[in-house]
């Protein structure tokens, strides 16, 4: 595995179901994460040739099918071209979901991202948080309920 597609992989694996936009026949990244423990899907306009353990539906991400994304918690792509940057931002939006792509080089970004710098390459957050922040901070709120209610009443206060 090339040392960008490692760090890019560390940097998905906080994410436990995501959707590769446009995997073409770069599988590495996809089953990488699937190794880690992810579920990922891949889309791509064209159909492609992916481990079994990768799930693949032929998707437009200019005409997409809401159901193919709507679980995710991240939708990534790599070398995404700028005029896809936009209808790839407002999908993941769409369905809440963190969007981070690469370009295909020189290329900036047509939306507005942070940059952090792989080795290799650069890796674009254009939307940083998604159903896996709500769903952890749901499941936190709950810890810190029981927290509060299993305590020790405070002087003065009733049990």
């Amino acid at each position: 595995m090339n040392p960008l597609t490692r760090a890019l992989a560390a940097r998905l694996g906080e994410f436990s179901r995501l959707v590769e936009v446009g995997i073409g026949a770069r599988p590495g990244l996809a089953g990488a994460l699937v190794n880690a423990g992810a579920t990922v899907t891949a889309t791509d306009v064209r159909s492609c040739a992916v481990p079994d353990d990768i799930a693949f539906v032929r998707d437009d991400v200019t005409d997409p099918v809401l159901d193919i994304y709507a679980d995710a918690d991240a939708i990534y792509a790599r070398n995404l071209p700028p005029e896809l940057h936009r209808q790839a931002h407002d999908l993941a939006r769409e369905v809440d979901a963190a969007f981070l792509f690469t370009t295909l080089g020189g290329e900036f970004p047509t939306v507005p991202t942070t940059t952090e710098t792989l080795p290799g390459g650069t890796l674009f957050r254009a939307i940083e948080h998604g159903q896996a922040d709500r769903r952890r901070a749901e499941r936190n709120q709950g810890d810190d309920r029981r927290r509060t209610d299993d305590r020790e009443p405070r002087r003065g206060e009733r049990a």
